[in-house]
């Protein structure tokens, strides 16, 4: 596992959908106080992964999972997409 903390001008090229959104400016300061980023090679990682985290929505998330337990905001835990999102990313 390695963490990163990402430079802001990455976290612009990741969100770059998002630059004209009110909430842009909110999840760059969010992003950048911290370790932002996890890389796993295991198998099947994304589908398993969303099983662990939960439901994008912590109030529709199961118990027992990450999103359920800690989440405060849909913006603040934890995001995963697909293997090809996460290819991208890495290659950020």
């Amino acid at each position: 596992m390695k963490m990163l903390k990402a430079p802001e001008r990455v976290l612009a090229e990741h969100y770059r959908d998002l630059q004209r959104k009110p909430f842009y400016p909110t999840i760059i300061s969010y992003m950048t106080s911290g370790p932002v980023a996890m890389v796993s090679d295991r198998p099947k990682v994304v589908c398993s992964s969303r099983v662990i985290i939960g439901h994008i929505d912590s109030a529709e998330a199961a118990p027992g999972t990450i999103r359920e337990d800690v989440s405060i905001h849909i913006s603040r835990i934890i995001h995963t997409d697909s293997v090809e999102g996460a290819q991208r990313e890495i290659q950020l």
